[in-house]
């Protein structure tokens, strides 16, 4: 009985599963077998896996029970794993990027995508606002998958290494000879009409105690620079002529880069052992005015105090005299001084006798010897010295 209540139990599931078969061939019997399907962006990878799903409908639809066995759909798709999985490994094979440490990364799937979404949705509703870097990742994920969507390239990869080329840098051709003499020729543009005035503004950077700048005086030792460089020029014609830059003629309140210069001009036009280092100390930008030409000191005048107001030294390097250098010193040595009056002694056959007239100075005292003790017996200089003021 056992037995044949097997029996009876493997004739009822042979008959429902070939009665399961029939309903299954009865659906597609007459109905014709469709060879194309809509494309999209999985038939270019999973093309073989439709092929089985074709093949499978067309094994189906057959009448012949020991084919179907052998061609079961599970036996096809078998055969196409391997070439599936090689297809995947390619495509990510041009995916993937090499990180700084040298790992091997590879984007994310549909899948993988789609799963990290759903579970920090639902993180997110169960624990609230997610972190600002929590944040930042989804953001990337979602807009990694919107770009899936739409077939869209990322921008970090749409440029490859391998498509860039070198710039290739024209090598600068050299320039006429014509056009580099007219160059040379050009002379220094004054600063207010320049193109550095242009741009950083219509009056120059004041130097450290920048008193004036004159650039109309020519000296004579400018002349003779000027001399010695146009003879130059002419005998050597055939070299390449140096360029010059003028220079003005700067006025400056004392600093302690001119010291050595200023000491060496006072001995040269005075005495020996002349120190004013003192003059730093006393309001220099008041009572000092140095003329200098680029780095030569050509000229110094100074103040004892602003209290005193005492014309200790005025003096102009040799060569430089009769370019009203001394008169310009002296002006604005008055000028930083307003409402005071000025003394000063002078020598009895100074010429700067003159000079100080026309400023308005006045003899209050002749003094006999006064310069005794500090010129040489055989000085032209005179001994003798006037006191002189300037009363406002």
């Amino acid at each position: 009985m056992a037995n044949n209540a097997s029996d009876d139990e493997d004739e009822t599931h042979s008959a429902r599963k070939q009665q399961s078969r029939v309903k299954r061939r009865k659906t597609n019997v007459g109905r014709p077998i469709a060879t194309g399907y809509r494309s999209t962006r999985a038939t270019a990878s999973l093309s073989g896996i439709l092929d089985a799903f074709q093949h499978g409908i067309q094994i189906g639809s057959t009448s012949d029970e020991e084919t179907r066995d052998d061609e079961c759909f599970d036996a096809i798709v078998e055969s196409l794993i391997p070439e599936y999985l090689q297809t995947r490994h390619d495509t990510w094979a041009q995916c993937c990027d090499i990180n700084e440490s040298g790992e091997v990364i590879r984007p994310l799937s549909r899948y993988e995508t789609t799963a990290i979404l759903d579970y920090a949705n639902k993180k997110n509703k169960a624990t609230g606002t997610p972190s600002v870097a929590e944040s930042i990742i989804l953001r990337k994920i979602e807009l990694q998958r919107q770009r899936g969507r739409a077939n869209a390239q990322s921008p970090l990869r749409a440029l490859k290494p391998s498509s860039l080329t070198s710039l290739q840098v024209p090598q600068p051709s050299a320039a006429p000879s014509d056009v580099l003499d007219h160059l040379r020729t050009i002379q220094s543009t004054r600063y207010e009409h320049s193109f550095a005035s242009r741009l950083y503004g219509s009056k120059a950077r004041r130097a450290p105690g920048l008193i004036a700048v004159d650039w109309e005086t020519r000296t004579p030792w400018m002349n003779l620079l000027d001399d010695i460089h146009e003879h130059y020029s002419l005998a050597h014609a055939e070299r390449e002529q140096p360029g010059r830059i003028r220079v003005p003629i700067t006025y400056a309140s004392l600093q302690p880069r001119y010291l050595s210069q200023v000491h060496d001009l006072l001995i040269r036009v005075f005495w020996d052992g002349i120190n004013i280092s003192d003059s730093l100390k006393y309001s220099p930008e008041r009572c000092t005015v140095v003329a200098t030409y680029g780095h030569l000191v050509v000229g110094v005048a100074l103040l004892s105090s602003p209290q005193e107001t005492y014309i200790t030294y005025l003096a102009v390097r040799a060569g430089w005299d009769n370019s009203q250098i001394a008169t310009t010193m002296l002006y604005h040595l008055i000028s930083l001084n307003p409402h005071r009056d000025i003394t000063l002694h002078v020598s009895a056959n100074n010429p700067a006798m003159l000079l100080y007239n026309r400023f308005g100075f006045k003899a209050e005292e002749f003094i006999v010897g006064f310069y005794e003790d500090y010129l040489n017996s055989q000085s032209r200089a005179s001994m003798n010295a006037f006191r002189l003021r300037l009363r406002r």
